[in-house]
């Protein structure tokens, strides 16, 4: 395949679209999470993965595996957390049997934004999702976003 080939023009193009559609849902969530709750779409992620996390074997996610979920650097991610940390809204510990090892665990302070956040973020994904719908470019990525089901 060449720069000028046909196919990846086409990829290109589907990714623009997708790309777009993206950032049109992460600017919604971002704008009602910011005005209702003072927190960014990135925190709200944080926040959200973290309190999905368990004691049990494997329970605890390392930074890497916080850093994939909420798409950051480690460094990225280590910033932010400070911050939720800074906040009261994270609290970070050693793990006991690998003091190489630390955990980041969501306080009840940050569970607390998180339960009242989520339904801000929901209604702003439908909203942002409705209005994409209307786009015939956006439309079809829509439905296919409406069909995926969540992994149990």
């Amino acid at each position: 395949m060449t720069a000028t080939d046909p196919a990846l023009t086409a990829i290109a193009q589907s990714w623009c679209t997708l790309s777009l559609l993206h950032g049109k849902i992460e600017a919604r969530i971002e704008r009602a999470l910011q005005a209702g709750h003072g927190l960014s779409a990135r925190e709200y992620s944080l926040l959200d993965v973290l309190s999905r996390q368990h004691n049990g074997v494997g329970g605890h996610l390392q930074m890497k595996q916080v850093a994939d979920a909420v798409v950051l650097s480690q460094s990225a991610t280590t910033r932010l957390v400070t911050r939720l940390e800074d906040r009261g809204l994270l609290t970070r510990y050693l793990c006991d049997t690998d003091r190489r090892g630390i955990y980041t665990d969501v306080t009840e302070s940050g569970l607390a934004l998180l339960k009242a956040a989520r339904p801000t973020n929901d209604s702003a994904l439908r909203a942002a999702l409705d209005e994409a719908a209307e786009n015939p470019e956006l439309a079809p990525l829509v439905r296919a976003v409406e069909e995926l089901k969540a992994p149990v």
